[in-house]
Formats: structure tokens, sequence, C-alpha cells
């Protein structure tokens, strides 16, 4: 038995010099395409097709929803009670309900006079306000700033609070949970919650406060985010055109249809009875903020989505950071989906076509479809299929269908139509990374419930580039700047394309190619800004 070598178990045909590799590799792969490769790549075609016509009726049913709300429905403040506040002049201030303002932060050096600024410049009496700075920093001297800051405003008589913890169990929903501990918050009515990067208009409560007061029902009002920092680099820019569709169509129809929609964390106020009966903040999963949201829904709140009430904040400019944002965003609904979907089918308090809408629409196809499709089909299963002859996949499950749903998802920022064919790639880009973050939620892996504060950079880069007496030193890290599975999918698909080039029959070298090039760019680092080092 000792003499039994490994070329025992391979056939004469396969053994040869090293000049016959290429032959082997061929006739192995001639010996295993058709009884295996060609039947497990027809059922991904088939199961990638089904995920497809699912992303596309709900792009469709969305689209035909907006419509309908734009030309027939009432505005918020004509379908809900709503009466602008007033003073009264007798009463005084007592008219006005006690506000509480959060604003969570960790080591926010760039961001946190902005935040707690804009906090207290809002247009509400001040001593109906109570605002919390909930300072999670491990920076010692960032904490005293931060504390030199709100005593600063505390010194104009606002009603200003530093609070900070030991430790930093259950990150953001544990800071937001110990504020509403506080003996002084059992006044408060409504808790409003701005993230460090977050700018409330004055008017905000103005607006926002009539809508709880008057309907009972009604457990939070949400705002559309806008951001300061859209123009700063074609990352930004993608960024933007993602949450504009988020945030035009899908909040506005959850708003409209069902008076539900996931919470985004900041710029929104809640009803403090709501959260209490809800079961309060819950750090087991990273969106803390749609887990509270989808518990008190199932109790029969309603949520109110106010598109033309903006709050200004900031995108991530870096690519690290985008990436850890979007791990977070990918991960935690997943996780969350696991952990909820039979608590919401057993629910006796809302009808049945809400809980259709937040299982499969909501969470299901918005949360887990549509990063799958994107990644396997357009990333994995259509370049397969180039070197299988056997596979021909439809042109409307290739081309038309996937033209149509982009151009659906298009129409929240008309001003970036022209960046369309690059954002698709792009989001190709990032499908990769939120379906490994989906699958380490469903399955509740390593690293599901990583949190990971997004980084902000407010004006510091613009302060720092004023300077041009000084010398910029860049940090390169190779484990931040090269990514080596970008690169990969790189060398992947420009074989591909390669391959289609000389034996194709459909022309997908083309899309091939600029994926290609995406996929490099990524790789390599060269998106996003570079931030000199300090």
């Amino acid at each position: 038995m000792a003499e039994v070598s490994a070329n025992s178990f391979i056939p004469e045909t396969f053994q040869g010099t090293t000049v016959d590799l290429t032959s082997q590799i061929g006739l192995l792969w001639e010996l295993i395409r058709v009884p295996l490769i060609v039947p497990l790549l027809k059922l991904a075609v088939v199961v990638c097709l089904v995920m497809e016509l699912m992303l596309f009726a709900e792009r469709l049913y969305m689209g035909i929803v907006i419509i309908l709300v734009k030309l027939f429905w009432q505005k918020p403040e004509k379908r809900y009670n709503w009466e602008p506040m007033k003073e009264d002049l007798e009463a005084g201030s007592s008219t006005f309900p006690l506000v509480l303002i959060q604003i969570p932060m960790f080591n926010e050096r760039e961001v946190y006079k902005i935040s707690i600024g804009a906090a207290c410049n809002l247009s509400w009496p001040a001593d109906r306000l109570v605002i919390q700075v909930l300072d999670d920093s491990t920076d010692p001297i960032i904490k005293e700033m931060v504390e030199k800051e709100c005593k600063r405003w505390a010194a104009k008589g606002l009603n200003i609070t530093y609070q900070i913890r030991e430790t930093r169990g259950g990150y953001k929903a544990g800071a937001l949970k110990e504020g509403l501990k506080r003996d002084y918050v059992k006044e408060c009515e409504y808790v409003a919650i701005f993230d460090a990067d977050f700018r409330p208009e004055p008017d905000f409560l103005r607006r926002s406060i009539p809508f709880l007061m008057h309907n009972s029902q009604i457990a939070l009002v949400q705002a559309r985010w806008r951001f300061v920092n859209s123009d700063e680099c074609l990352m930004t820019r993608m960024q933007e055109m993602s949450l504009d569709y988020h945030f035009t169509v899908e909040q506005e129809v959850g708003s409209a249809t069902h008076a539900f929609f996931g919470f985004n964390g900041t710029g929104g106020i809640w009803r403090i009875a709501a959260i209490n009966e809800a079961g309060g903040w819950k750090d087991r999963t990273t969106v803390e903020d749609m887990d509270l949201a989808v518990r008190a829904s199932l109790r029969g709140w309603k949520f109110v989505y106010l598109g033309d009430l903006h709050v200004k904040s900031e995108l991530p400019s870096t690519f690290k950071a985008f990436r850890y944002q979007q791990h977070r965003w990918s991960c935690g609904p997943a996780n969350l989906f696991r952990k909820m979907v039979m608590e919401i089918v057993r629910n006796k308090k809302v009808n049945f076509w809400k809980k259709v809408y937040v299982i499969y629409s909501f969470f299901f196809v918005r949360k887990i479809i549509a990063h799958m499709v994107t990644f396997f089909f357009f990333c994995v299963v259509l370049p397969l299929t180039i070197m299988v002859p056997e596979i021909d996949i439809p042109k409307w499950g290739a081309i038309y269908i996937p033209c149509i749903i982009t151009t659906l998802n298009s129409v929240g920022t008309p001003r970036s139509i022209h960046l369309l064919f690059y954002w698709i790639l792009f989001e190709n880009v990032m499908s990769f990374h939120r379906t490994k973050a989906t699958f380490i939620g469903l399955f509740e892996a390593k690293r599901a419930n990583e949190w990971v504060v997004t980084e902000k950079l407010g004006d510091g880069a613009k302060n720092k580039n004023s300077k041009p007496s000084k010398k910029f030193q860049f940090n390169f890290n190779i484990g931040d700047r090269i990514h080596v599975t970008e690169l990969v999918f790189a060398a992947f698909l420009f074989f591909c394309g390669c391959y289609d080039y000389m034996y194709g029959k459909n022309n997908y070298f083309v899309y091939m190619f600029l994926q290609t090039i995406t996929f490099s760019i990524v790789g390599l680092g060269y998106i996003g800004t570079i931030v000199p080092s300090s």
C-alpha cells in the first residue's frame, strides 16, 4: 500500500507534464460541466430571476403608490389633527409641553459643537426644554471639551445636562435608555433624538410636536435627512442617491399607507409613553431604532413621516467609515428579522395586511432580497453563465427589468441622473458587503453585534485644508486602503469579460469590463476622501 501514489487515483488522461496542465484543466471542466455545473447554475438562475421579480414587483408597487400619494393623498397636516403652536400671553409657556432632547455621542471632536448648538437654538421656550448630552466618549480630552460646551450653554439659561456612563454597555441604545431613567425626565412627554452630526432647524419642534399633541395614537414623527456634504466626493453622491430613494419613496409610502416605517435612529421625536409601552430601548441588535419602531407598531401605535421637515446631517466620506456603516445597516435588520418574525406573525393587535407589509415588503424584500439578488445575480451567476453556453438568461431578466428597477430607484435624486450608470456599478460592489452582513445577521454569526461608530469629519477637513503652510502627512494603512476581496472579484469579472469578448454572443463583456474597473477602484482604495493626519 505504501507504493500507491497520488497518480493512482488520477486517470491516465490527466497525467502529463506541466505543459499539458491547461488541457487537463479544460478536460476536467468538460467532465464536470454538464452533469454538475449546468444543473446548479440553472437552479441559481431560476432563484435569482424569482428574487429579481420579487424586487421588481416591490419597486413597481412603491412607484405606483408614491405617484398616488403625491397626486391624491392629503398632506400629513390634513390627514391628522394639526394646529400651529400659539403663544398664550396669560398662560405663558405652560401651553408648551415639556420636551426632552437627547444627543448621544462618542468621541465626536469634529461635530459636538454643531449638534449642541442646533439643539440649544430650537425655537421653544427655554423652561419647557431639557437637553441631555449623552457622552460615551473614551477620550478624556474630548469629554472635557463637550462638558465645557454644555456649561457654556447652561450659563446662557439653557437647561442642558452633561451625562456620562461608567461603561458603554448597550452602546447608543444603552445611553438613550439610561437617559430616560433620570427623575426629571418623568415630567417630559416627548423626546427628540439627534445624533452628533444632526442639525435640526429652529422650527423643528413647532412643526412636529402638534402631531403628537393632537393625535393620541401617534408615537413617532420622523423628519427627512438632508446632507451637508453630499458634493464632497463621488462616494457621497452615490450615498445621497440611495438614501434619497429611501426617504422620498419608502418612508413616504409606509407613512401614507400603513402609518409604519423604520425609525431612522435620529431626526425624529417620540412619545415617551409609546417607548415605555413598547418595552423601551433594547440592544439585542445593532438597529435599536428599527427594533423599537417594530415593537411600537405591533402595539398599535402609528408613525408620521414629514418629507418637508428637513434635518441636516453628514454622510461618511471615507470608504472605511462607509463600509462599517453599511455592515451595521445590513446586518442589524436581518438579525432583527430573525428574532421578531414569529412575534409579528402571532401579534393580534395589527391587521393581516400590515403584517404582510412588515414581514414581506419591509424586511424580506428590502432588507434581504434586494442585497442578495444584486450580488449573486450580477456579480456571480451572470458572469458564470458566459462560460456555460447551455444556459441562456432571458433578456428581460438580464437587461430590461434591471433597467426599470434602476430607473425607479433614481427618482429621489433627479440632479444625479447623469451618475446613474456609475451608481449601479458602485451599488453592485457594495452589495457584496451588504450580502455578507445580511448572512451574518440571519445566522447571528461573528460580528452580528459589532458596533463601530461612523466617523464624522464635520468641518475639520476643510479647516485643515485652509492652512496652506501645513504639510500633509497621509496615513497609509494597507489594511484600510487595499481590499483583497474586491480585487479578486475584479480579476474574476475581467476573466469572464475576456471570455465573453472572444466566445460570447450577448456582448456582456461591456458590463463586465466596466464592473471590473469599479471593483478595482474600490479594491485599491481610490474612493471616498483621504483624510490627512492631524
